[in-house]
């Protein structure tokens, strides 16, 4: 009998599976699912199809979710041939993980490879994974290879190269590549705009930005955050408000959330609002960063309620929200409820970050909670696994030393395992002049102007540390070496919006166009505070002039100029919201109250470090800042 010839396999039909997996590649959002279709791919012999494998290393390689770089090693190892998009994605994958080298040392096999072609995303890839000082070896030599391959006439290359420049702190490298590139696109523009924002000058910067052909949202988005992060608010303000009137581009999360910083700095609460109703009525999406910005604008203006507000509408799933509200509790001295909603964070499984702890420890040292401070402190290493940072010890000696231990404030300083900074020396002398440790604070002082010599506020406290003691020549020394030195004193500054205008007013300045008005307010208010039983706390202004002269240079103090403009220039119940440069005095404090009572005026004031909310004779901190 005739054996019946044996049915060859069945050939699998490419043309009808690729298409359902190249879909179900694109889509799947976990690696479990990765890899069942990957398994599928094997059983049915499709990873020999070339386009199904670039999409699967694709996909487990690249995508943020689904990121498995040994996984996707061990895809691409068994890859007889691969092509230029199959070493891409792998350099691609690595620069975008915390392994940065290994798209070089990717990219080294691949040029072991003669046969494999570079195309234009293979050194925009790369350069990225270079975004960092410690690889500008590797930039250089990048370059090299660009060069003599002829991708410098590349403007994604190009790109790249400027913005891996510039991130390693080689500005004028990049402004060299930028001036000689024969194409420019908006990415080239921005990414030389943020070269030069990042090395600090923004004046050239704004130049560039001016002389862009066409921008696009980054570039209003990084000239904004550029000029808030430099500490110039207004004119940060002043370009948002000038890409709304254009009106060509909506601002994004990122320019919003520059702009609230830059209300936040400056206290103003109108613009802040502002920004807030155009978040609210463009349906803008409140992701973390602007609920984040949100929280910070209100809380630094004074509107801590209003912050509260923002946080409870908030997800709270992003341990920056939660920091965000536990520091503005912080400086508005509610220690008790940043402590609550920190034990609260850990209770909703959100892990609190160093960032957090310090918020934490500046709430209990602004609140004088020492045994609470201390329990936060020990917690930092012992239940969150953090080593404490220079910040973190900074609160531990404020607390300490606001609370009067001051030997046991000097014993962390000097037991500390890291070397103690000016601001650590900086709070520690200032709680010695609080609590009038002459001695210790004449040491320090001295100790703090050897390692911060350049800090003006150092040798004031210095000298007034000695002047307490009596020690007038030696003060005078103090002061003599600081003109010495061509050290300035910090001048206070303080400013008061009114009818939307920000009045800024420099201790003993008398250039405001009000100023005489202001002075006549002032002569009024002192006739009746002096009624109400007040006498100048002259003993606070550690200068060798006698009581009338001290008197009258307290008089001249930013914050009094400016709570006298709020009392000319407003109606009686209006809040009056002042902010100053440096930490408020005793005078100033203990004239805010009564004017509080005696004019029944608010008087919410933010100082160097935390606010003062003067309400009815009292104040918000119980004296105790």
């Amino acid at each position: 009998m005739q054996q019946a010839p044996v049915a060859p396999a069945k050939a699998f039909p490419y043309s009808i599976d690729i298409p359902r997996t190249l879909f179900l590649l694109e889509k799947c959002s976990n690696t479990e699912g990765i890899k069942q279709i990957h398994a599928n791919m094997l059983k049915t012999g499709l990873t020999s199809d070339p386009t199904a494998l670039r999409r699967l290393l694709a996909a487990v390689s690249v995508s943020p979710t689904t990121g498995e770089l040994p996984y996707a090693q061990t895809v691409f190892d068994r890859i007889t041939n691969p092509d230029t998009f199959m070493w891409n994605a792998m350099i691609r994958g690595y620069s975008n993980s915390g392994q940065p080298e290994g798209a070089l040392v990717t990219y080294t096999q691949m040029i072991c490879h003669s046969s494999v072609p570079h195309n234009s995303h293979t050194f925009p890839f790369l350069l990225k994974a270079c975004c960092n000082p410690s690889f500008i070896e590797a930039t250089l030599q990048l370059h090299g290879h660009i060069v003599k391959l002829g991708f410098e006439k590349d403007v994604f290359t190009l790109n790249a190269l400027v913005h891996a420049y510039a991130s390693a702190g080689r500005r004028e490298s990049a402004r060299l590549i930028f001036d000689t590139a024969s194409e420019r696109d908006a990415v080239t523009w921005n990414s030389i705009i943020d070269a030069y924002v990042k090395s600090g000058e923004v004046e050239m910067a704004y130049v560039l930005f001016n002389a862009m052909p066409e921008k696009n949202v980054v570039s209003w988005t990084t000239m904004i955050s550029g000029l808030a992060s430099a500490g110039m608010n207004s004119e940060a303000l002043r370009l948002f408000h000038q890409m709304q009137m254009e009106g060509l581009l909506q601002p994004d999360a990122a320019a919003l959330a520059s702009a609230l910083s830059a209300c936040a700095n400056l206290g103003a609460i109108e613009q802040g609002r502002y920004i807030h109703v155009y978040i609210e009525r463009n349906n803008i999406k409140a992701d973390p960063m602007l609920e984040c910005g949100l929280i910070n604008m209100y809380a630094k203006s004074g509107c801590i309620e209003e912050a509260r507000a923002v946080f409870g509408r908030s997800k709270r799933e992003c341990v920056s929200i939660w920091t965000a509200m536990i520091t503005g509790l912080a400086i508005h001295g509610r220690a008790k409820e940043a402590l609550y909603w920190y034990k609260k964070m850990q209770k909703e499984g959100i892990k609190p970050n160093p960032i957090t702890l310090t918020a934490v420890l500046s709430a209990c040292s602004h609140a004088g909670l020492v045994g609470e401070g201390r329990a936060v402190f020990s917690a930092i290493r012992s239940v969150h696994g953090w080593t404490p940072s220079m910040e973190h010890y900074g609160c531990l000696v404020g607390l300490l030393g606001r609370a009067g231990l001051l030997e046991e404030a000097k014993e962390v300083v000097d037991t500390m395992p890291l070397e103690p900074n000016a601001f650590i020396l900086g709070t520690l002398l200032t709680a010695c002049r609080i609590h009038k440790n002459l001695e210790l604070g004449e040491l320090i002082g001295e100790r703090l102007i050897r390692i911060d010599s350049g800090h003006g506020g150092r040798y004031i406290h210095a000298a007034s540390i000695l002047s307490a003691g009596g020690k007038w020549e030696a003060a005078a020394r103090v002061r003599g070496l600081m003109k010495e030195n061509g050290v300035d004193k910090l001048p206070g500054i303080s400013s008061i919006t009114i009818n939307g205008t920000i009045h800024e007013f420099i201790a003993g300045d008398n250039s405001h166009s009000y100023i005489e008005r202001i002075n006549g307010m002032w002569d009024r208010v002192y006739k009746r505070l002096r009624d109400e039983g007040y006498r100048p706390e002259i003993g606070a202004l550690l200068l060798d002039l006698d009581d009338d002269e001290k008197e009258m240079a307290m008089r001249g103090h930013s914050e009094k100029l400016a709570i006298g403009l709020g009392l000319l220039a407003t109606e009686k119940g209006v809040t009056l919201r002042i902010f100053k440069n440096l930490r408020v005095c005793q005078d100033c404090h203990k004239v805010a109250k009564m004017i509080s009572k005696v004019y029944e005026r608010r008087i919410v004031m933010r100082d160097k470090s935390r606010f003062h909310v003067f309400e009815d004779g009292e104040c918000s901190c119980g004296d105790y800042w």
